[in-house]
């Protein structure tokens, strides 16, 4: 087997600190390697290596000239290109083999026509757009998405269309970092099996530990500045990384009591002249020993739901619920008691309202009809991704946790540095402001606030987002302890099956118990997408008939999606002009001056402002949410 890329003697530095030293690594034609390790090891800056926007400090990276490498791209400007024309854009070579046609066509050049279209038809540009709808598709989008702007499609979107462009580049190395992050179940199995049929060689980063067990064939782990490859997929990785550790573990056992050995003789007959030369000898052994470091995995996190102050039996019940952002309802007949020790997780295709149900269960949204009947003393833990990106940025881990447990606010201000420290944040950390933390660091603060409320109903939708396996492992320990209902929406197939005693589908606006398991699942979604593809592959755009109507389609679309888009943004815009103003008020409660007896009335006028602030904050927010939810349905509705 050929080698394609080879690092030997590799060391790569960010600024001061070093990732990794004395790398030697091979990487065969046709490899599927998972990446590994803990956040902050490297990972990103492995894969950025490769492309060549890194360069090492020492070594050397051998990567063979007109490799065609794919990755996908982290920003997506908001172009006006439709979806379908920007995930064909992927394929670099057809869209030169494109422009060259129309330049033979405008020249009227026979001859390098019929050559251009022999080569375009070689390449696969007459299939082209069929498999670029189907990758669409395949990542989570609606055939009526395909005309749709890229401009018009929120964050996690466009992330989706970064992936299908990058899977539509005929590339001989695929390089994906965290694909499954923006997926849900449905997608992510869909793009186990495409990664399974990929001919090119795969390096890919991932916490999803059955990801990469399906997808990967051997392990690259990063750790204590260190790479090394293992065969294998991860459940194989980990069995042989613990066996590593036990025999280091032993050596370093056994040289401790070498050592221990030495320093008694040292302290026994140090006095005594007649050994002195003995007592030296000794002391140089210890000085050329090679010491032997003791062999662990640190439990980065570790932490666990307290019982809850109150189990009510049941905690609470739906019967005949309809809900959904006006209009249609999405959920309809929804009937569902959640008790004490019930564990469920919600499967479903995206979009089907997996969501939306996991918010009508929180409290978030209001049914349209039916009744909803709560315990009282009822107490729901919501773990959302919006909640996520709604954490005050000023504000440090400390002052989230006090603010939202009034327990901790009354205890000791130790009690609750033990209760962060469980979730990674130690030290100064705690005290440090949200703004600069990672996607993953604003999840980990999110769960610590959730597990300080002590809730007896968890809700928690997409919860391992951004967290590493680590984390993940922590949770999923966490929460086989949890006496209290559980709910969950999650594409972490690990976790559903260490965690959830029920699966329930939602289809059809409808929520029903799922008669089978993962692997069922994972059928009965082969069996709707095999449906489906005869269908995209027909409505694949093409031809002057097709974009007229589009066009049409297009215009129509954004007079109805106007209104609702406005809202949003005057709504964004409210929240930054208020998030400014009550970072300026903060600013002015911190002057020392203003709490002297002159400055009273000043001092009350700002306390004033400071509260209508917040209230507005407050409405600006809910404004927010109730206009991206009627964008977000009236899109899925068009």
């Amino acid at each position: 087997m050929a080698f394609m890329i080879m690092l030997q003697n590799v060391e790569l530095r960010r600024g001061a600190r070093e990732l990794f030293h004395g790398v030697d690594l091979a990487i065969f034609r046709g490899d599927k390697v998972g990446i590994t390790g803990a956040n902050g090891s490297g990972k990103t800056s492995l894969l950025a290596l490769l492309r060549g926007e890194l360069q090492a400090d020492s070594g050397s990276v051998a990567v063979p000239a007109g490799l065609r490498i794919a990755s996908v791209a982290q920003e997506t400007p908001p172009v006006a290109r439709t979806a379908h024309e920007y995930v064909l854009d992927g394929d670099q070579e057809l869209r030169a083999l494109e422009a060259e046609m129309q330049e033979a066509e405008l020249a009227h050049d026979g001859a390098r026509i019929g050559l251009l279209h022999a080569r375009y038809e070689a390449v696969g540009g007459y299939t082209a757009p069929s498999r670029a709808a189907r990758l669409l598709d395949g990542v989570g989008f609606a055939t009526t998405d395909l005309p749709r702007s890229v401009g018009e499609f929120s964050g996690g979107w466009r992330m989706r269309l970064n992936l299908a462009q990058a899977l539509m580049c005929r590339s001989d190395l695929l390089l994906l970092d965290e694909p499954t992050n923006h997926l849900d179940l449905d997608a992510v199995l869909w793009l186990e099996t495409w990664l399974a049929a990929y001919e090119g060689t795969l390096l890919v980063i991932s916490h999803d530990r059955e990801f990469l067990d399906r997808v990967a064939t051997r392990i690259v782990h990063i750790e204590r500045n260190s790479v090394r490859a293992y065969s294998g997929n991860y459940s194989q990785f980990e069995l042989q990384r613990a066996a590593e550790l036990a025999v280091e573990q032993a050596l370093y056992e056994r040289q401790q009591r070498e050592i221990r050995h030495v320093m008694q003789f040292v302290e026994r007959f140090r006095a005594k002249a007649t050994k002195a030369r003995q007592v030296q000898s000794r002391l140089k052994v210890l000085e050329r020993m090679q010491r032997i470091a003791p062999a662990h995995v640190d439990a980065q996190f570790a932490f666990e739901f307290r019982e809850p102050e109150k189990l009510p039996r049941p905690l609470l019940g739906l019967e005949e619920q309809s809900v959904g952002y006006g209009g249609a309802p999405v959920l309809a007949g929804l009937d569902l008691i959640l008790s004490p020790g019930g564990r469920i997780a919600i499967l479903g295709r995206n979009g089907a309202g997996k969501s939306t149900l996991a918010r009508l269960l929180a409290g978030e949204l209001q049914a349209g009809t039916g009744r909803r009947v709560e315990a009282n003393d009822l107490r729901i833990g919501y773990f959302a991704q919006h909640h996520v990106e709604r954490l005050d940025a000023e504000s440090s881990p400390f002052a989230h946790v006090r603010r939202f447990a009034p327990e901790f606010e009354r205890g000791t201000e130790q009690a609750l540095r033990d209760h962060l420290g469980g979730f990674g944040f130690r030290g100064d950390r705690v005290f440090e402001p949200v703004a600069a933390f990672s996607g993953g660091e604003r999840a980990r603060l999110m769960l610590a606030m959730l597990v300080a409320q002590r809730p007896n109903l968890l809700i928690l939708d997409e919860p391992t987002n951004h967290l590493d396996l680590d984390m993940r492992h922590a949770l999923g320990m966490a929460l086989q302890d949890f006496s209290g209902a559980l709910v969950v929406v999650s594409h972490d197939r690990h976790l559903i099956r260490s965690i959830a005693d029920e699966l329930w589908l939602v289809h059809d606006g409808r929520l029903e118990p799922f008669d089978g398991d993962l692997d069922d699942y994972a059928a009965w979604l082969s069996g709707l997408r095999a449906r489906r593809e005869a269908e995209v592959t027909d409505e694949a755009p093409a031809g002057a008939a097709a974009r007229r109507a589009r066009k049409r389609a297009e215009a129509e679309r954004r007079n109805q999606l106007s209104p609702l888009r406005a809202a949003v943004r005057t709504a964004e815009e409210d929240l930054t002009r208020l998030g400014q103003e009550r970072l300026e008020l903060e600013r002015a409660l911190a002057d020392p001056t203003l709490y002297t007896a002159g400055s009273r009335e000043e001092l009350a006028r700002i306390l004033d402002r400071q509260r209508a602030v917040t209230r507005s904050v407050t409405d600006a927010e809910t404004r927010w949410l109730q206009a991206s939810e009627a964008l977000e349905a009236a899109e899925r509705q068009s």
